[in-house]
């Protein structure tokens, strides 16, 4: 059985959105590295529309670097209802996510992987189908933006600390499994 795991970058205080204006230098060598190993474990990209518009419109240009060339090169699943039509090896989902990711999660196949943390990720959470929820917390304080778990009830957001994987410039990757997974 596949995982959903969900990668996100998370500012000290919170803050999820927009985390290409804030990560600046901490998505080193050393964090590339370590994402690259975990894609190897990975065969479908999840994305929700926002973050497909915007890793779409920059990523695909991206060549000779093995982390985005081994992105690039991997299936992506888009999550929305108003695009029609998707390019960069990305497939729309149709009908219920919920439904096509339970799907997926019970077929053949490595774990399946999405960044950053959204509506869509609220959705897969209160229905039980995130495995495994990695919080890369980045040492700066944003001041604004939307939190990870802004408009949640604290009741659903329970979550099991399994792995911490501190780099040298002070980011931290804090590894979560959410209580009521539909565990392996």
């Amino acid at each position: 059985m596949r995982k959903l795991i969900v990668s996100s970058f998370v500012s000290l205080d919170g803050v999820v959105d927009k985390p290409w204006e804030w990560v600046g230098s901490f998505f080193d060598q050393e964090h590339k590295q370590d994402s690259l190993t975990k894609l190897k474990d990975v065969d479908l990209f999840l994305l929700s529309r926002p973050t497909y518009e915007h890793f779409a419109s920059l990523w695909p240009n991206i060549k000779g670097e093995a982390y985005f060339d081994h992105m690039n090169a991997l299936p992506k699943l888009v999550a929305s209802k108003t695009i029609k039509e998707a390019g960069w090896n990305a497939t729309i989902i149709n009908g219920e996510v919920t439904e096509e990711i339970a799907r997926l999660k019970q077929g053949p196949g490595k774990h399946i992987l999405k960044y950053g943390f959204g509506d869509l990720d609220r959705t897969l959470m209160l229905h039980h189908l995130i495995d495994e929820l990695q919080l890369c917390i980045i040492p700066v304080a944003v001041d604004k933006g939307r939190r990870i778990f802004e408009g949640m009830d604290p009741d659903q957001v329970k979550l099991t600390l399994t792995d911490i994987r501190n780099f040298e410039n002070g980011a931290a990757i804090l590894t979560y499994v959410p209580s009521g997974s539909k565990k392996q």
